[in-house]
């Protein structure tokens, strides 16, 4: 992409590959009988769900707000789940929702009155721990014993309490149907005996059926396997596949300082405002026309990156981009769309990065770009 008339920092959003992994998902859920729905913690830019909703119908939200921006933006009625309610959101918070799983027994029976007594249903269920997951990062990885999110077997009742439809299990993140595979057979083994008292099971999100490389036939013939045994409806709620690889993080180098044998790269984005995955996960971020150092490498065209704000951490160590960097020169982050926009903060003040879509026919089209009231309304 050409990116000179954009402004910089600037998220730009590929409509063609969000079109792209917007007919694999509709695919999958067409071929599977699986409802797939968006996880606005993955990816929640709302100025894109028009073409979101030219594929699927439905979203999944994990707070009040996000719950408030379905139905506003997506026009439809959340799934939701949340660690924890608020006794003094929930009457709006069933206003915008059409499924509710709860976290505990505990919420479930503070709230099941109202939502009982609600002018209108409201399906809910319960989060399991299936205590299965190919996730390594502890942080990212819901499914220990110890784990504060999802119920373990051995609290659960023989049967069900009155007004539970459906179960849900999260364990996966970015992974492959074949994870899925095993995290099924231990979530059947552990709460099998309960499939038969409920409508619905809901698979959580992690699926990443965008990747290339991803069996997604095989995804397809475990959800009918699934479905065909059991006769329940499943769901499916990833983020990141919506989003995957489907724009950059647009950045401009604005000083290259010395440090010892050390040149960093200061740039107008921040890995931990901005990018934070890639110090929390943590991750390598690709970069347009760069590579990993090796023994060839010039060191001369090696450069660590340096981030825009006073974190000593924030900072990649050296990539190789097989020139000298000069002030001026824009370095692009790639795959930076998923899981980046939603978690950005305005640390130090620094400037976020501004949105922008390519549309399918190749034009720039700025989103929003942020201000110096954008950063002081959040602490109004």
């Amino acid at each position: 992409m050409d990116y000179k008339y954009l402004p910089s920092p600037c998220y730009v959003v590929d409509e063609t590959l969000l079109r792209r992994n917007l007919e694999i998902i509709r695919y999958v859920s067409q071929k599977s009988g699986a409802e797939i729905i968006l996880a606005f913690k993955g990816f929640a830019l709302w100025k894109t769900f028009p073409i979101v909703k030219e594929y699927i119908n439905g979203a999944t939200a994990s707070s009040l707000n996000e719950a408030r921006l379905c139905f506003e933006e997506m026009g439809t009625m959340a799934h939701v789940f949340a660690p924890v309610y608020k006794a003094e959101q929930m009457s709006e918070l069933l206003s915008y929702s059409s499924h509710i799983v709860f976290n505990s027994l505990f919420q479930f029976e503070k709230f099941y009155p109202t939502i009982d007594n609600f002018p209108r249903p409201i399906s809910c269920g319960l989060r399991v721990n299936p205590e299965h997951s190919d996730v390594e990062t502890e942080l990212y990885n819901p499914s220990s014993p110890k784990s504060r999110l999802g119920i373990l077997h051995e609290f659960l009742p023989d049967r069900l309490p009155e007004g539970i439809e459906g179960l849900h299990f999260h364990v996966h993140c970015e992974s492959t149907s074949y994870a899925l595979g095993k995290t099924l057979e231990s979530f059947e083994k552990l709460f099998g005996k309960y499939l038969s008292q409920i409508r619905w099971v809901n698979f959580g999100g992690g699926h990443l059926m965008t990747r290339k490389g991803y069996d997604v036939e095989h995804l397809i013939s475990l959800i009918q396997r699934f479905r065909n045994k059991y006769g329940l409806h499943v769901i499916l709620e990833p983020g990141s596949a919506f989003a995957w690889e489907t724009g950059d993080l647009v950045a401009t180098v604005h000083d290259i300082v010395q440090s010892r044998n050390v040149k960093t790269a200061m740039l107008d984005v921040s890995f931990t405002a901005h990018m934070p995955d890639t110090l929390e996960m943590p991750y390598r971020p690709r970069i347009t026309g760069a590579k990993n150092p090796d023994k060839n490498s010039n060191p001369n065209h090696c450069y660590r990156l340096g981030g825009c704000s006073c974190l000593a951490g924030d900072f990649m160590e050296e990539y190789d981009f097989e020139k000298e960097l000069k002030v001026g020169d824009t370095v692009v982050f790639e795959d930076m769309i998923h899981y980046t926009i939603v978690k950005t903060t305005m640390f130090n003040g620094v400037d976020h990065p501004s949105i922008a879509i390519k549309r399918s026919d190749g034009s720039f089209e700025i989103l929003k770009n942020f201000t110096y009231e954008d950063y002081k309304n959040r602490m109004d």
